[in-house]
């Protein structure tokens, strides 16, 4: 049952790649919100409810993150590993975005947990088509875990 007041997380470095995102899930009709935090401190802080995003009001849990692996600091894999050591977020849905594959982060992001690897579209069109899958797969039909 899909709760378009559920919020994403988007972890990703390059403002392109966010204005990008957003446009491409309007046009899917996602209407979820979208957080977007741009290095692996920010995203853990976000996720911890941390330093400016203590308040939850305004920067709720999310029910889905979508990770990108190269980011500045912190990787990808390395956030991935220390949310699965976080009991609250062990069931937290994570989407694996990259560039590139690279079969070594493909089976490390699964060994840590990561619920799907995706290739990060490369085209506008593509990446309308992987938000609407999003929102069809894991908005309206998953079932996610409770707490």
């Amino acid at each position: 049952m899909n709760d378009d007041r559920r919020t994403i997380l988007i972890v990703e470095d390059n403002d392109d790649d966010q204005f990008l995102f957003r446009e491409s899930w309007i046009k899917a009709g996602v209407s979820n919100p979208l957080a977007f935090v741009s290095d692996g401190e920010q995203a853990c802080d976000y996720l911890a409810g941390e330093g400016r995003y203590a308040d939850r009001a305004a920067f709720p849990l999310p029910v889905l993150v979508l990770l990108d692996i190269k980011l500045p600091g912190k990787s990808g894999l390395e956030i991935l590993a220390w949310l699965r050591e976080q009991e609250r977020f062990k069931t937290l849905p994570v989407i694996m975005l990259t560039a590139s594959t690279w079969p070594e982060e493909v089976s490390e992001a699964y060994r840590l947990g990561a619920n799907s690897f995706v290739i990060k579209p490369s085209s506008a069109q593509d990446l309308t088509a992987f938000a609407a899958a999003v929102k069809d797969y894991w908005l309206r039909f998953n079932e996610f875990a409770s707490g």
